[in-house]
């Protein structure tokens, strides 16, 4: 039987990298990353992941993420997810 990963039970416990990941960012000039981002980042990294992944493998994964890595999920979910820019500025009308 094949065991199911269940990354949201880690939440949690892997906060602290989580900050320590920002942290690095922020201090690398990408200001403008958030947690939540980096947590679906390293999430849509390993969705295809065909063996179990243990704690500290997770860990690995998050604490070496790279800005480069980031930047190209974070163009991915921009194209998959449009956002339109000018909304506000029509609603004001």
């Amino acid at each position: 039987m094949k065991e199911k990963q269940q990354f949201e039970l880690w939440r949690e416990d892997v906060e602290p990298a989580l900050i320590s990941k920002l942290d690095e960012f922020h201090f690398l000039g990408y200001e403008r990353v958030t947690v939540e981002e980096i947590w679906e980042c390293v999430l849509y990294q390993l969705r295809k992941q065909k063996e179990f992944l243990h704690l500290h493998a997770f860990v690995n994964q998050l604490m070496t993420l790279k800005p480069q890595t980031y930047m190209n999920w974070l163009t991915l979910k921009s194209y998959q997810e449009p956002t339109d820019w000018f909304a506000e500025y029509e609603a004001e009308k």
